[in-house]
């Protein structure tokens, strides 16, 4: 990987240098199918399956004479002209780089190479659907494999115009940025040849090119523009064949014109890039990507089974943020990396804003206060943590830098940013940045101007307390009561460095009613700033049971509680009446528990006491996937047989009260089975397996079957055998997937062995079938089956990591830290390995140094949790 690291200051004097002024690229993707061909050129040789990438690129030199580079990674070059002169491939190829010498002021480079089909989801992917065995392609590129299948300027401010040709059969689906110009041309050999307009001025990493016999479902949107011109958009909604009877495509088509209403409503800037199709591909690694004109999707957003209404909602959200993208990220891109915030951030946000005001998910902002935010959380404590606007040095920090940071608390400041400054003069700003910047390339200074033109604030000043340090604040209320009970001074307490600004609500709760229900009965909103922030509007209120700060969650910050606040939670937290507050409460709680400041038997205590009567189901998932993390790290090693038992009575519980069919029923029924350890529990989820035990309106579908499935694995009570005839009832790439999983599950020391030679000595496995070893290897019912490879993992990561793909190697490095061992001789070997190898690459060090935070933070947990048991 370091031959093929780009650093910012290169991509800073290429862009000082060059100008890129159009890409032509034309592909021969006849070879996906059939049997593999051996690349052929200088240097080919035995190798991967290859295409045939051909790209004519125009570019600009400011100082004629000059050097430079093209990036390209690719098995063998065939030819590399500049300006008519042919170059050695040999003698100017390095595997990474094309380099360029001698450049004119105009310059064309015509470069023809051999690329490789990828497995690992960089790149151009190639997918064979075990199913039918029909072939799938799409590319993925962010932040820079567009190098992988052609030669490219790979930084995002070296933007141009993109003409793609594409020969592939002729059978196929062939869509890319733009639209076709005309129909696909016969070439003899059962291909055809695409040939696609010419784009806007784009960066690399958002071109894309989808192909193969894709089941396609086709829309349009319409609008009548304020100038009196009507903008039609054709629509399109793309999944595998054998996904087709899956596929709800009239849901993605409803949320896709809902989001298009709302940002034409609101951005005052027409969807700039034609047509607009999503693609759902196979073995995807991330959630999406906003590749203009042709979005692309994991393929788990085609449910195949029942899902609860969280799901959906998940789905939407995504559709959404890739489609905030269209403006902020694909129209005006930020100039390198550093400012990844401007897209992604402002992508978060507006997903969720336009989720909420334009789609049947009004409730969005509780999921956000909940499940997004605490992603956030999370990652800005650790040690990696960094300003929004981050310091992004190479392609390696920047793959790192999608991260809770960049999107979540970027997300969560531009929600503080609507209420400090207000939400028109926010919308006006977005405006002016697109029509000021369009096609063009920005930095942070060039927002900060057109907001400070909107607010009339001091956007500098916010920009340094939010955006440019790193850092969660603490919010705690200080009450002092007089001797008729009411409030005498209410103050907030701000913890954390540096101190920030923040415009918070205070909200004041009490029991209500026969029931003790906790109502809302005074709100004031206040700007919190520095240590110590009194709130002289709720003096004289009556006394409340629970004092909650950032009530409404309109900041950025940690929550903590006063002693009769926690008191009144662990009495009735169930009974806050307003969802939202609800959520809060639960996401502080869970903070706390992974502080080392709530037992972690408390924290599953309350969620066993009162999720089962949570209405929001994605909190209710959210809780079950907290618990299940209490119970596997932050619970005292003593305690975790019975706390195991608890959580599966608990579920087991709550399944059979939920109401049939619902998704509450659903949701604790993969709850269960992720808990179940007794006898009795694996007994019931092998009866709901083969029908000798049935839970009322559980209906047991495909997706149940293996959730169900892999936990009678890891136990030991399914075998090879077993797992066998579930994939023959399932024999799809899903059930693929599963398979796999639930295989390396099982709890043998040959098992395991053979699971960590598949993923750390082998490059065989897809990317999805290393995520999905990796989950079936890392299982908790037997750590010390895995206690073997906590020394292996520190002397293997620097090889996998020099030799490995990055997504692939980020994997790995992530999913067999040895976590589940959970004790201070894996702390210390991982000190150890940080301090012997000071010169390891920085994202390498990173991920090492973020897994062992997460460990120490595990032990002061079970610290906490042991405590609690004297």
């Amino acid at each position: 990987m370091p031959g093929e690291n780009l650093t910012r200051d290169e991509a800073r004097e290429r862009a000082r240098l060059l100008s890129a002024a159009a890409y032509e690229v034309a592909l021969d993707l006849r070879s996906a199918v059939g049997a593999a061909p051996a690349a052929t050129g200088p240097g080919a040789g035995p190798g991967p399956r290859t295409f045939r990438s051909t790209t004519t690129l125009r570019f600009r030199c400011a100082e004629p004479g000059a050097a430079s580079f093209v990036d390209l990674i690719a098995p063998a070059v065939r030819s590399v002209v500049l300006n008519g002169r042919e170059l050695d491939p040999a003698a100017v190829f390095d595997g990474a780089r094309i380099a360029l010498e001698g450049l004119a002021a105009e310059n064309e480079l015509v470069v023809d190479a051999d690329c490789a089909y990828s497995r690992t989801g960089e790149g151009l992917h190639r997918f064979v659907d075990p199913e039918d065995g029909l072939v799938y392609l799409y590319t993925q590129y962010e932040p820079a494999d567009a190098r992988r299948v052609f030669a490219t300027f790979e930084q995002p401010d070296l933007k141009a115009p993109f003409t793609f040709t594409v020969t592939a059969p002729a059978d196929w689906a062939v869509l890319s940025n733009s639209a076709e110009r005309g129909a696909p041309e016969p070439v003899g050999g059962g291909a055809a040849t695409w040939r696609f307009a010419p784009t806007k001025p784009i960066s690399t990493y958002i071109t894309a090119v989808v192909a193969g016999p894709y089941h396609q479902v086709r829309d349009h949107y319409r609008r009548e523009l304020p100038d009196g011109s009507v903008l039609e958009i054709p629509l399109g909604a793309l999944c595998r064949a054998s996904l087709a009877k899956h596929f709800d495509a009239d849901d993605i088509f409803t949320v896709t014109k809902q989001g298009l209403d709302f940002f034409h409503d609101h951005f005052d800037y027409p969807y700039p890039f034609g047509k607009y199709d999503q693609a759902f591909v196979p073995e995807y690694n991330l959630g999406a990507m906003e590749n203009p004109g042709c979005v692309t999707f994991r393929e788990e957003f085609v449910f195949r089974g029942k899902v609860t209404e969280a799901s959906y909602e998940g789905r939407a959200n995504v559709i959404l943020h890739e489609m905030a993208h269209m403006w902020f990220g694909d129209l005006v891109t930020m100039e390198w990396w550093d400012d990844l915030w401007l897209k992604e951030s402002f992508a978060d946000f507006m997903g969720a804003l336009s989720l909420v005001e334009s789609t049947r998910f009004a409730d969005g902002w509780i999921t956000f206060a909940n499940r997004r935010k605490a992603w956030a959380y999370r990652a800005d404590q650790l040690p990696s943590t960094h300003p929004v606007t981050a310091d992004i040095r190479d392609l390696e920090d920047a793959k790192l830098n999608f991260d809770g940071i960049t999107y979540a608390k970027g997300a969560s400041v531009l929600k503080q940013l609507v209420a400090y400054a207000g939400r028109e003069a926010f919308l006006e700003g977005a405006r002016r940045y697109f029509k000021r910047h369009a096609y063009g390339n920005t930095r942070l200074a060039d927002l900060l101007a057109v907001l400070t033109e909107t607010s009339g604030r001091d956007m500098a000043a916010w920009s340094r307390a939010w955006l440019q340090t790193a850092g969660v604040n603490t919010l705690t209320p200080e009450a002092v009561y007089d001797g008729a009970g009411r409030i005498a001074e209410l103050a907030v307490v701000q913890e954390g460095e540096p101190p920030r600004p923040h415009r918070v609500a205070v909200g004041l709760y009490r029991a209500q009613g026969p029931e003790g229900t906790l109502v809302r009965y005074a709100r004031v909103e206040v700007d919190v700033d520095g240590p110590r922030t009194a709130v002289p509007r709720l003096a004289g209120a009556e006394r409340p049971d629970l004092i909650l700060v950032n009530d409404d969650d309109l900041t950025y910050c940690k929550v903590r509680f006063d002693d009769g606040s926690l008191a009144a939670l662990r009495a009735g937290l169930g009974r806050i009446s307003d969802p939202l507050a609800r959520a809060l409460c639960w996401s502080a709680l869970w903070n706390l528990t992974r502080d080392g400041l709530l037992p972690a038997r408390d924290y599953l205590d309350l969620v066993l006491r009162f999720a089962g009567d949570e209405t929001d189901v994605g909190v209710l998932q959210m809780l079950h996937t907290w618990a299940q993390s209490a119970l596997l790290h932050y619970a005292a090693p003593e305690w975790r047989q019975e706390g195991g038992r608890l959580a599966a009575e608990g579920a087991l519980r709550e399944l059979r009260r939920a109401a049939p069919g619902s998704g509450h029923q659903l949701a604790w029924a993969r709850f269960f089975a992720r808990v179940a350890t007794a006898g009795s529990d694996l007994e019931l989820l092998r009866g709901l397996l083969d029908g000798t035990a049935a839970v009322e309106g559980l209906d047991v579908d495909q997706e149940l079957r293996w959730d169900f499935l892999e936990p009678l694995a890891a136990h030991g009570a399914a075998d090879a055998a077993a797992i066998g005839a579930e994939l023959a009832r399932d024999d799809t790439a899903s059930g693929k997937r599963h398979q796999v999983r639930c295989l390396a599950a099982r709890p043998s020391a040959e098992v395991k062995a053979a699971a960590w030679a598949s993923v750390v000595e082998s490059d065989e496995l897809s990317n999805a079938l290393v995520e999905a070893t990796i989950a079936g290897f890392a299982q908790p019912v037997r750590r010390d089956l895995l206690a073997p490879y906590g020394p292996r993992y520190f002397e293997v990561i620097e090889r996998v990591w020099r030799e490995r793909s990055i997504e692939i190697a980020m994997s790995v490095v992530r999913g067999l830290f040895p976590a589940l061992q959970g004790d201070r001789d894996t702390l210390r070997a991982a000190d150890a390995w940080l301090a012997d190898h000071p010169g390891a690459a920085p994202a390498l060090r990173r991920l090492v140094v973020e897994a062992r935070d997460d460990l120490a933070r595990a032990l002061r947990g079970q610290e906490c949790d042991a405590r609690a048991s004297r």
